[in-house]
């Protein structure tokens, strides 16, 4: 008897030792081990990545960030505290990878002290905790040794997937505050009005402005500065003489250019010629001369279409709305990009709309790496089908594969001619002829070619959200990085590119996009044949009518409704079976997702509760 509550004393004083020991283990994990994490992710979103750390081991003066965190007040709002106590972290982490070359002040500014004021001056934006509560800050002001200031006034909880992005970002323009130049020639309205509230610059450009000095160079130059970095040509569909001269120079000086054109540019406003109302306005643009020059062409009057990239998208047919796959759009994922080139390794998502397919022509000796291609399910179609075509359904049953990738843009380098060898043979009579006696017969270009403008635009890859009052544009898409990751690359610097494009703009279910494209091709296979089969009904009642001509047979009256009613009966047939392909299809899907659902919810917990009863039968039958 003595022995056995000797036995609990010691047992209770165990339990209590462990506990106090877990205790202490906890408290000096979370003050001494902070910075230790084990990131579990797919993608890594937790890791800083190597461009981060190559930025921030690569600082050569000392940057301060002050991280304001109201973190009494932010108690009120969990997700918000959650969220604070992840950006502390990383900021840390930050701090741990840069030494001394970054400065981490965490603030918590109080009701009217000098903090706050800081705060406020630096254009911090906050949100109220409560009608009687403190105001809540959380947001981060950098400084340079310059007294350069860049901020970042609030951290949206919905762009946590792009944090490492925002801070590395904030510090890399501190630590190299001279921006390298991007000139802009376009012939789209790219640039906004500064005199037109309602046409602001496409967010694009304000996402370059960021990191470049943004300049609109107009379509009508002289000459192109030795001082812009890359040459951004967006659908240079009429430039004149002087200006595409200055193009060729400027590249064959080594200038770099990204270059964007299109067979159906959507976002080109241009109206019809008022003397000729029935022509239509001139909306693609080719620059035929340049691309002779170095050996490609972009089908005129083509559209490529891909079964596989197809975009989803509300139409109105003629059986009413519906839901389908829109050939012209394209949702283009990792297996269309090259994963090997910094412009598009980190990407995920790319929207296009009605681009042209890259071909080479000519071996000029170039070397053209490609860097965005369609699959195999692809083909060219007509442009006229795509502008007058409102039914998309039609669409699709013109696509025919040509079983072969399409190139949509392309990096072309190497020692090219100029295009222009005789200097004036293209000089108009309303032109004043060109001299330049230093101009350039040879070079070597660098540059990307995209045969799509619609890339850029921002109903392709942003939506709108507000956030506390303030809109926020949001990416669905990877466009933008695309176009960043581009010009930066061309411009030399490439350690940002690999925080860009890290979050899975959408993670879609691929076995169930397979069912349903399997059965919709299904579906409209057998819709042709019953469109098929009643246009031959009708034929061979339209024969049989003008056989009949003025006899009223009976007999022919007969067969003519027994043809009609055999056509309605095959038709009625052919109905239920696509009704039965439509149910099989959503049959399928939801027993998919019972399926996950089960996997999920059941078969895990049901797996760990197995294995710690197993556990527990094997410790209990050691003990007996």
């Amino acid at each position: 008897m003595r022995h056995a509550v000797k036995h609990k004393v010691i047992s209770g004083t165990g339990v209590v030792l462990a506990s106090c020991l877990f205790i202490a283990v906890v408290i000096l994990a979370n003050t001494a081990l902070t910075s230790w994490r084990i990131d579990l992710t797919e993608n890594k979103l937790f890791t800083l990545s190597d461009g981060t750390i190559n930025i921030l081991e690569n600082l050569e003066e000392p940057v301060q960030i002050d991280f304001y965190y109201s973190k009494t007040a932010m108690s009120d709002f969990p997700l918000l505290a959650n969220y604070g106590s992840r950006v502390r972290d990383m900021l840390e982490e930050y701090a741990a990878h840069a030494g001394d070359k970054l400065i981490l002040n965490i603030i918590e500014p109080e009701t009217f002290s000098e903090a706050e004021d800081q705060a406020v001056a630096s254009g911090l934006r906050t949100v109220s905790a409560g009608p009687s509560s403190d105001r809540v800050y959380f947001g981060l002001v950098g400084t340079n040794s310059t007294d350069d200031e860049k901020v970042i006034p609030f951290f949206q909880t919905n762009r946590e997937s792009a944090l490492e992005y925002d801070i590395t970002k904030l510090i890399y323009n501190l630590a190299y505050p001279d921006k390298r130049v991007v000139g802009v020639i376009s012939q789209l309205p790219i640039m906004g009005n500064e005199n037109d509230k309602e046409q602001s610059a496409w967010t694009i450009v304000n996402a370059l402005r960021e990191f470049f000095d943004v300049r609109d160079l107009g379509v009508k130059l002289q000459d192109i500065d030795d001082d812009i970095d890359v040459l951004l040509l967006a659908h240079p569909k009429e430039l004149n003489l002087r200006t595409r001269y200055a193009i060729d120079q400027y590249l064959l000086k080594g200038g770099k250019a990204i270059v964007f054109l299109d067979p159906l540019a959507e976002q080109d406003r241009s109206q019809p010629d008022e003397a000729n109302p029935q022509l239509l306005p001139k909306l693609e643009s080719y620059l035929p001369a340049f691309l002779k020059t170095w050996g490609l062409k972009i089908e005129e009057q083509k559209i490529v279409g891909d079964m596989k990239a197809a975009m989803r998208v509300q139409a109105n047919i003629p059986r009413g709305p519906k839901e389908i796959d829109y050939l012209p759009w394209l949702r283009l994922t990792e297996n269309n990009f090259n994963a090997d080139d910094f412009s598009t390794s980190e990407l995920n998502l790319i929207h296009m709309g009605t681009v042209g397919a890259i071909q080479i022509k000519e071996d000029k000796g170039l070397s053209i790496t490609p860097l965005i291609e369609t699959s195999i399910e692809s083909t060219l179609l007509e442009r006229d089908l795509i502008l007058f075509q409102r039914d998309p359904t039609v669409i699709l049953n013109n696509f025919k594969s040509e079983n072969k990738k399409l190139l949509l843009a392309a990096r072309i380098e190497g020692k090219i001619t100029s295009t222009f060898p005789d200097l004036n043979s293209e000089a108009e009579e309303t032109e004043e002829k060109i001299e330049n006696p230093n101009h350039l017969a040879e070079g070597s270009i660098n540059l990307i070619l995209v045969a799509d403008t619609d890339i850029m635009a921002d109903h392709f890859w942003v939506r709108t959200q507000n956030m506390f009052g303030v809109p926020v544009p949001q990416p669905i898409a990877s466009n933008g990085d695309f176009v960043i990751n581009s010009v930066e690359n061309l411009s030399g610097s490439t350690d940002l590119i690999s925080l860009r494009g890290r979050d899975k703009y959408a993670r879609p279910f691929t076995i169930v996009e397979e069912i349903r494209k399997d059965a919709e091709a299904r579906f409209r296979e057998r819709e042709k044949e019953l469109q098929a089969s009643l246009d031959e009904t009708e034929e061979k009642i339209r024969q049989l009518q003008e056989e009949q001509g003025g006899e009223q047979s009976y007999l022919l009256n007969s067969e003519l409704t027994k043809e009609i009613d055999e056509s309605r009966r095959e038709r009625l047939e052919i109905r239920q079976e696509l009704r039965r392909v439509q149910h099989e299809l959503k049959k399928n899907i939801e027993k998919l997702g019972a399926q996950i659902r089960f996997i999920n919810i059941g078969l895990i917990p049901l797996l760990i509760t197995l294995i710690a009863l197993m556990i527990g039968i094997v410790r209990a039958s050691r003990r007996t």
